[in-house]
């Protein structure tokens, strides 16, 4: 597991982290989330020794990390880093034998996790040749060619089309169950939601939310309920404590100030006719973000 504890960064005066920590657990795919100068790359760089912190301590399952360990690490950064001028398979298979990969396992695995990312086809073409979301997809397989036990990744998603984010999260997701712990950031919230397993929630250098998915919408679920029925719901905007936010024939979306009052409007539903459904509604990703984010604004 890596984990990181009290991570402090100051840049001229502007304190950039404050007292960031959070684990990254083997087996899982975390979401590393936050908008624009949030705070997400520099807690990477520091992750991964390229940044000293200037308080605070990254371990790898409990002992304070070293050089050493970092080699098992796997990192793409945000920014394009590969030769423009070298062919694709051979530019990887550099990549794997500077971790002491031989020639021939180098090649071997560069040609099985390019393909597996959809470029088998492009092992002779040169990086310059490529779309920028096929770059992308090289700059992954540079990440992971040499079989790393802690993935971070900045922006995978950044330029790939519907299909290629589905490629590249399933190996992403193959990589997390064979053991990998696997971090990583990005804005677009609905892969986020989709992939993850834990999220941390990041804003202005300070973490706003960490945990599993399911914990944090628990967490953030407040008192919002779906009721579906076979007649008419418009009775529920006049019900004292209950909100109205959405109703769509014969199912509405409300806040409820209390469980009393939900539990009443569920009664009177179950009293005028048939119930199809009731349910908590339990907030997306984007929400959990938004609330966080308005939060901290207004503080």
């Amino acid at each position: 597991m890596l984990e990181l504890r009290g991570i402090t960064k100051t840049y001229g005066g502007r304190r950039a982290l404050d007292d960031v920590g959070f684990d990254v657990a083997p087996n899982r795919l975390t979401g590393f989330v936050g908008g624009n100068g949030a705070g997400k790359t520099t807690t990477m760089r520091i992750a991964l020794g390229v940044l000293d912190a200037d308080a605070g301590e990254v371990s790898l399952d409990g002992t304070p990390i070293t050089a050493t360990d970092r080699r098992r690490f796997g990192y793409m950064p945000e920014e394009r880093g590969l030769y423009p001028k070298m062919k694709v398979g051979e530019h990887i298979a550099y990549l794997a034998r500077l971790h002491g990969f031989s020639k021939p396992d180098a090649a071997a695995g560069a040609t099985r996790l390019l393909t597996q990312l959809g470029l088998g086809e492009r092992l002779n073409d040169k990086v310059e040749t490529l779309s920028l979301g096929n770059q992308q997809r090289a700059q992954i397989a540079g990440a992971l060619v040499h079989d790393p036990e802690v993935l971070i990744l900045d922006e995978p998603f950044s330029g790939l089309d519907p299909i290629a984010v589905d490629v590249v999260a399933g190996v992403l997701q193959e990589r997390a169950a064979r053991g990998v712990a696997v971090l990583f950031s990005s804005h677009q919230l609905d892969v986020v939601e989709r992939l993850c397993d834990d999220l941390v929630i990041i804003a202005d250098g300070t973490i706003r939310a960490a945990g599993s998915a399911d914990a944090l919408r628990e967490q953030h679920a407040g008192r919002r309920f779906e009721l579906r029925t076979a007649g008419d719901v418009g009775w529920v905007s006049s019900e004292p404590g209950i909100t109205v936010v959405d109703v769509a024939g014969g199912s509405v979306v409300f806040d409820a100030d209390s469980d009393a009052d939900a539990q009443r409007v569920l009664r009177r539903a179950v009293a005028d006719g048939d119930v199809l459904g009731f349910s908590p509604r339990r907030p997306t990703l984007a929400q959990i973000f938004t609330e966080l984010i308005q939060t901290e604004v207004i503080q």
